[in-house]
């Protein structure tokens, strides 16, 4: 088999259901840009051993609130349903992506968990409510807002752009001072809560990224969104080929 032939295995993680998400979107976009998806839900838990050595890439995806315990700290009123065995499991798929160098890519509760699998912790609540889906409307639509990316980061690299609209999905978050180490801060916002974390890079890995907003929704409500997104996507499959 060629290397262009070659569908990279990409785990990609799921656990409960979460209104206005769908982990078919994650699959869809992974698929587009030609790799395989592998399931890693609830039965992955038993299967790291076998499972985890036959991976390309590592996808993390959203979901419910990181449970607090995971990085020492005490539980927020505003803290919602967590999953600590999700939590674990896909904390013991990171830990074997990063002890091979596989390219991983971290969805918003991912790039919160990346970022825990660092050392970090989190904001556990971003007051003001202008971060989380609107949960009053039909359909939960999304929040935006402005996010700037360094220059030469891997996701500026990926989608061709220092300054994006991004969606906004979450009321937990990364911001400097809860940095992991070993990360680097390459996408930021600005507003009313501080100045909060919208990417991360691995500064020891070849191709370690987490975005805090979702790159796998369409937004038909805006267009120009997906197919700059699907530059994201090409990008990680493309680092998932390689040897």
């Amino acid at each position: 088999m060629t290397a262009q032939s070659h569908r990279p295995r990409i785990g990609v993680t799921r656990w409960e259901d979460v209104p206005g998400e769908a982990v078919d979107r994650y699959w869809a976009r992974v698929t587009e840009a030609g790799g395989e998806v592998i399931d890693l839900n609830e039965e992955a838990v038993g299967q790291l051993a076998t499972l985890a050595p036959t991976l390309d890439a590592l996808m993390l995806t959203g979901g419910v609130d990181v449970d607090p315990a995971r990085y020492g700290a005490p539980r927020h009123e505003k803290v919602r349903e967590t999953a600590p065995e999700r939590d674990a499991m896909e904390l013991a798929y990171v830990e074997q992506a990063l002890q091979r160098d596989l390219p991983v890519l971290a969805i918003c509760r991912g790039h919160q968990l990346l970022n825990v699998a660092f050392g970090g912790s989190l904001v556990q609540h971003v007051e003001g409510g202008e971060h989380r889906a609107d949960f009053r409307t039909e359909g939960y639509p999304s929040r935006w807002h402005a996010v700037r990316l360094d220059a030469g980061s891997r996701v500026a690299g990926a989608v061709g752009a220092t300054s994006l609209e991004i969606n906004s999905r979450h009321h937990q978050a990364v911001n400097a001072d809860t940095l992991g180490a070993g990360l680097r801060v390459t996408g930021r916002a600005d507003d009313s809560a501080g100045e909060l974390v919208e990417a991360i890079e691995s500064e020891q890995h070849r191709w370690v990224v987490g975005v805090q907003w979702h790159p796998e929704r369409l937004e038909e409500q805006r267009p120009p969104f997906a197919p700059v997104m699907r530059g994201l996507f090409a990008a990680f499959i493309a680092r998932a080929r390689e040897p």
